[in-house]
């Protein structure tokens, strides 16, 4: 592609992004090339046509981006700062991760006017320090789990059958010795094939059952669903009642983020990118947060495939960076899943 073929496609999706509406070359002549011809720029805008860069929906109709244009677009620019993401206020960390969770993906939400998504950790990558199980009145016992990294997470869970207050701290014991310092996924992949003859296993299978349970957990935050609803893309109830299905799914959009969460900075999936077919008339911007140096979760948004892309990813960004300075000044905190 040359200057100019570059230059016309991004006053194309410049001229889209605004607009919604197929873009002609009256337009961008107006606008953007006052110094060359309708004639001339509907010979460009062929030539992207037929470098698969620009689509026509109707023969009279003018072009709109395709997917691989997005793409160009996205990686055409630097990354972008984050002083966008500073206008609006984020959210402050009060005691309680969880409130703060929500708060931050209520944030994505009203500061991008898109569908905000947070997951929560654990991730698969989180190193188990300790387990302690402490009885409680009656068969409960409260399960607590802390990750390397000083998060707490906890349960009630039953003791069945039912055990001394000894076992059970013995039982909490003995699942800190054999999961010190391995990860959520090697644990529950050697989960998947428990030996039969383990003792604990024999005596208290299914409160090692509820501890998996609790290390495979996630929370995932999702706000501003409706705001889908929009945008001009989705129009067609059919395809929009199937994506805001979607948002009810949690575990597949947790599944979906969590593959995502290997990478560090800014990841942007365009369309026909994503695995989930629902997913696929949208736009997915996510970016990681960490906590000592390692990938904690993941946050971002939905939204369609038409946006403004330098602003969201820098909302995206900043808002991430927020959440990594927050939980870099917590030594243990208290995480309560849903």
């Amino acid at each position: 592609m040359d200057a100019r073929h570059r230059e016309v496609l991004i006053a194309v999706i410049r001229e889209y992004v605004d607009s919604a509406e197929p873009v002609g070359s009256r337009v961008l002549t107006k606008r953007h090339f006052p110094s060359l011809s309708p004639a001339t720029i509907r010979n460009v805008m062929s030539d992207l046509e037929e470098m698969g860069y620009l689509a026509q929906p109707h023969t009279s109709a003018g072009r709109i981006p395709t997917d691989k244009a997005y793409r160009f677009y996205v990686e055409s620019f630097p990354p972008a700062g984050s002083s966008a993401a500073r206008s609006e206020a984020l959210p402050t960390r009060h005691p309680g991760i969880d409130g703060f969770m929500e708060r931050a993906s209520a944030h994505l939400s009203t500061a991008t006017r898109l569908t905000g998504l947070l997951l929560a950790p654990p991730l698969k990558h989180t190193r188990i320090a300790r387990v302690d199980l402490i009885p409680l009145e009656g068969d409960r016992a409260l399960a607590a789990v802390v990750t390397d990294a000083g998060w707490l997470t906890v349960s009630a869970i039953n003791v069945e059958p039912p055990l001394r207050e000894t076992e059970v701290r013995e039982i909490g014991r003995e699942l800190t010795r054999r999961f010190r310092n391995r990860s959520v996924a090697d644990i529950l992949d050697a989960a998947s094939r428990r030996d039969p003859l383990d003792p604990v296993d024999a005596r208290a299978g299914a409160v090692l059952d509820q501890v998996y349970a609790l290390l495979g957990g996630r929370t995932l935050y999702v706000s501003g669903a409706m705001n889908i609803l929009d945008h001009p893309e989705f129009g067609d109830l059919e395809s929009t009642r199937a994506l805001l299905r979607m948002f009810e799914q949690k575990e597949r959009l947790a599944d979906l983020l969590t593959s995502m969460a290997d990478e560090q900075g800014v990841r942007v999936t365009i369309g026909e990118e994503n695995p989930v077919t629902e997913m696929r008339d949208c736009t997915v911007i996510t970016c990681s947060y960490m906590y000592r140096d390692q990938v904690l979760g993941i946050l971002g948004v939905v939204g369609p495939r038409r946006l403004p892309y330098p602003e969201i990813m820098a909302v995206v960004d900043e808002t991430a960076r927020h959440v990594t300075e927050a939980l870099s000044r917590v030594r243990q905190d208290l995480y309560l899943p849903s």
